[in-house]
């Protein structure tokens, strides 16, 4: 960055050049407005904006949240009455395992992600997230995947096993049908686009902050976001994980969770743990910080204990994957293990009461103004620190032996995702409806809303607390008469009814009152004194401010006319193409121009055909799955073909005599911090697959064989070393030369050569097991040694794809020295992809030990 500045950051200076240009040309305005306009009638389905990908993601998430709670109102009519016959026994399993299913994959966890997109840009003043095509193609998958997986409902292939999914009940020989690999499939190919989203949203937080937002100034809102995307990133592997390595039992007989071939059904709920109790906290984090922002507005005073709060956060997501054994104190752990994991749950509930004790602080310190938002913020702490209590009663190993898959659980659970999601989500369609509507909605309505659903809350799940004392278990679709669960059944089916009534009302009033637009919109109707109430269009702001605080509507009371008279940075397009000022990731000051890609039909066409794969594997029909793969790869590419365009413009003036180039790699590089979340969650699914292997040493070694001799691990170890120096070579090449220099075939070939070392590596090794003797469907050794191999496979085949696809770019000229983010992006890949086969290598080869 050219331009005065300090070395920890920006140059006091720098803030007396804001706002004292003059206001900027007419002109300006009408040409931010024809670089990001949308395309109308049937091309509105290739847009990529925040402001309709972000509004599609939370009215289809909103719509499971319906389509699950109508589930659940079948049965609770099913429970009303003992031998009640509403449903029968396989279609409430059904109803069941759909309604936990859909409410955690498909609505919690995507809900928070689309109010993530929708506002994240805004509060950041950032003009889009960095990869908006990934926003679309996140959203399309999640849509397509989601909705085809609850159509299986009505065709009597909904999954039934629960939607934690345990093993052996889910075994083939138990569950024959396809109804579990639904399942499997299903979530496997949804989890793609919670972490594609994931991979967004850290990035978009941390490097397209408006200039002077250091991380100390940023809202509570991107810090939960940052931190939910973090845990995702580390969590959802598992899962994945998990149901691949079930799909693979099921499909082709991997013994993983068999225990008479040397596999283990608790494999499984150590890997489905490990992600699904972060998972509560994924879902509680990102409803937090909601909260935060929207106690600080309603009691018209900055948040209390801005860095307890931020520490709360990360400490949550830390603290959290030390917990997942809290589900698993019944199935027989030692003393030692139940000890730690319920000292661990005890001390997951501090940070969460840090936060909790600040709002009220907040609420106290400043004069509260009435308000439906206000009603769901105090509803919502009520109800979540009930629920969080009868949480620290449940971490208490002898309580937790006696109410074990009791309703109180369900009780619990109900009270902690409601009350800390499903309340903060009502509070800020109220709160953030201004951003996105003509008008507000009904205050009047939003009342009875709120007292419909908290009273119809308690009416629900209190009595189920009673019933899970009294010993009726989870899971049942019936129960005998005359022991005491009769009227406490009843009651809690009329709750239900009376949350559902209250939900009705509130779609009344969206019916009445709200009107999608990108501008003329009602506006900051609670006062926020954050960025998102600047004036916006499609392009979010119309100049990008430079923070000096917090909250800066409440400090500068001129800003939001400064901004949209174009005062401050990129008042107009410095290069005539959609752009966003890339930051420093601590002090957010302006690094770079990232030239952002337009609407494409391209993410739409991926996220169609990778459904259609995923689909036909749950049918077996392999070759109409091969052919979807295939064209949702090329759809991949071919929308990424004009992301890294070579330009003739090498810098660009944002404003403010600051003068930054337009395109750059390595660590400063948006593309560079993607590729390296990206990796996370790669190796995340390869360290955990390892676990999954020594986990199930450690319980059968007798069944474990040697590993092949020493003189072919050698030879493996060398191939991949080869692929790391072919690499560098391939990188090394490039930067020599000049810029806009072509650099002739070096750099690809020598990319695609270390593709072909990856390969053989992996055709070594698994020819090597197998003439050792090693069978996959003979062991748990042979499963996960193969398992492990295969995942390798197909990264060394996307490597393969990424080093032809270079190949492919230069030798249409489109390779140009010394900086091409596809080639850094690629050279990357087969580095890790080498580092990953070498350590995979290790491990399988170390447990047991080689041959000599």
């Amino acid at each position: 960055m050219e331009g005065r500045r300090s070395e920890t950051g920006f140059d006091h200076d720098l803030y007396a050049l804001f706002p004292t240009h003059r206001p900027r040309p007419e002109g300006e305005l009408k040409e931010l407005e024809r670089i990001w306009q949308n395309p109308k009638g049937w091309g509105l389905l290739t847009v990529v904006n925040n402001n309709y990908i972000g509004f599609l993601y939370v009215a289809t998430a909103f719509l499971f949240f319906l389509l699950a709670g109508i589930l659940a109102l079948g049965m609770r009519v099913q429970l009303a009455a003992p031998l009640q016959e509403f449903l029968p026994q396989g279609t409430y399993n059904q109803f069941f395992t759909m309604h936990g299913t859909v409410m955690m994959f498909l609505f919690a966890v995507p809900m928070v992600e689309a109010i993530g997109i929708m506002l994240l840009p805004q509060m950041l003043a950032a003009r889009d997230l960095p990869f908006p095509r990934l926003s679309a193609y996140a959203f399309w998958a999640y849509f397509v995947g989601g909705l085809s997986f609850f159509a299986s409902l009505f065709v009597g292939l909904a999954p039934d096993g629960g939607w934690f999914m345990y093993p052996p009940l889910t075994s083939i020989a138990y569950s024959p049908g396809i109804n579990t690999d639904f399942w499997l499939l299903g979530i496997g190919f949804i989890e793609i686009s919670a972490i594609a989203g994931a991979i967004e949203i850290i990035v978009g937080v941390l490097r397209t902050r408006a200039p002077g937002m250091t991380l100390d100034r940023m809202p509570m809102f991107a810090w939960a976001m940052l931190v939910f995307a973090v845990m995702i990133v580390v969590a959802f592997p598992s899962v994945i994980l998990g149901t691949l390595l079930l799909e693979l039992e099921r499909a082709f007989n991997w013994p993983f969770f068999d225990p008479t071939r040397g596999g283990d059904p608790l494999l499984w709920q150590h890997l489905f743990w490990f992600f699904g109790h972060p998972e509560v906290y994924i879902i509680f984090l990102p409803a937090a910080g909601l909260m935060s922002m929207m106690v600080a507005a309603v009691a018209r005073t900055p948040l209390i204990g801005y860095r307890l709060n931020v520490l709360a956060l990360v400490a949550t997501g830390f603290i959290s994957f030390g917990v997942w054994a809290h589900h698993m104190f019944a199935t027989g752990m030692p003393r030692v293990s139940t000890g730690y994991f319920s000292a661990a749950s005890m001390a997951v509930s501090l940070p969460a009461g840090i936060q909790v004790f600040c709002w009220i602080a907040t609420l106290a310190a400043g004069k509260i103004r009435w308000s439906t938002p206000a009603l769901f913020i105090v509803g919502s702490i009520t109800i979540f620190v009930m629920g969080g209590l009868t949480g620290v009663m449940l971490g208490m190993v002898p309580f937790d032996w006696q109410a074990h898959d009791t309703y109180f659980v369900v009780a619990h659970l109900h009270y902690v995702l409601i009350g800390g999601m499903v309340f903060p989500m009502f509070a800020a369609f109220y709160y953030w409806v201004g951003m996105t509507s003509r008008n507000a909605l009904s205050e009047r309505l939003g009342n009875w809303v709120f007292w419909l659903m908290f009273s119809g809350l308690h009416i629900t799940f209190l009595p189920m607390h009673l019933t899970g004392f009294m010993g009726m278990p989870r899971r049942v679709y019936t129960y005998l008469p005359d022991r005491g669960l009769d009227m406490l059944n009843l009651v809690s089916t009329v709750g239900a009814f009376v949350i559902a009534a209250g939900v009705l009302l509130f779609l009344v009033d969206l019916a009445r009152n709200f009107r999608f637009t990108t501008e003329h919109d009602a506006g900051n109707v609670y006062g926020g004194g954050t960025l998102e109430w600047l004036p916006t269009g499609l392009y979010s702001t119309r100049s990008i401010p430079l923070v000096k605080s917090r909250e800066p509507l409440w400090d500068d009371p001129e800003i939001c006319d400064d901004v949209a008279e174009g005062r401050y940075f990129l008042p107009n397009s410095a290069t005539g193409l959609r752009e966003t000022i890339i930051t420093s990731p601590i002090n957010a000051e302006p690094q770079y121009l990232q030239l952002m890609p337009g609407p494409s039909p391209w993410p739409i066409g991926a996220a169609v055909f990778t459904a259609v794969f995923f689909l036909s594997l749950t049918v077996q029909a392999y070759a109409f799955g091969a052919f979807g793969g295939i064209v949702a790869v090329v759809c991949v590419l071919r929308w990424l073909w004009e992301t890294d365009r070579p330009i003739q413009q090498q810098t660009a003036d944002i404003g403010g005599g600051i003068t930054v180039p337009i395109a750059v790699t390595g660590p400063t590089s948006h593309s560079w911090w993607a590729l390296s979340t990206l990796m996370v969650v790669l190796g995340m699914i390869v360290f955990m697959g390892l676990f999954s292997y020594l986990y199930l040493f450690g319980i059968h070694p007798e069944v474990w064989i040697a590993a092949p001799p020493l003189s072919q691990s050698a030879g493996i170890a060398a191939a991949l070393v080869g692929a790391l120096g072919l690499a560098w070579l391939s990188r090394r090449s490039m930067a020599t030369k000049q810029s806009g220099e072509f650099p002739g075939q070096v750099p690809w070939l020598a990319s695609a050569i270390a593709a072909g070392l990856l390969g053989a590596a992996i055709w070594w090794d698994w020819t090597g097991w197998s003439a050792a003797g090693l069978v996959a469907s003979a062991s748990g050794q042979g499963a996960t040694v193969f398992a492990l191999l295969s995942f390798q496979a197909c990264t060394v085949a996307t490597a393969a794809i990424m080093a032809l696809y270079l190949g492919f770019r230069s030798g249409r000229g489109l390779l140009l020295g010394p900086n091409s983010v596809t080639l850094d992006v690629v050279v990357r890949f087969v580095s890790y992809t080498a580092m990953q086969g070498l350590a995979i290598a290790a491990v399988v080869r170390f447990f047991p030990g080689e041959l000599v």
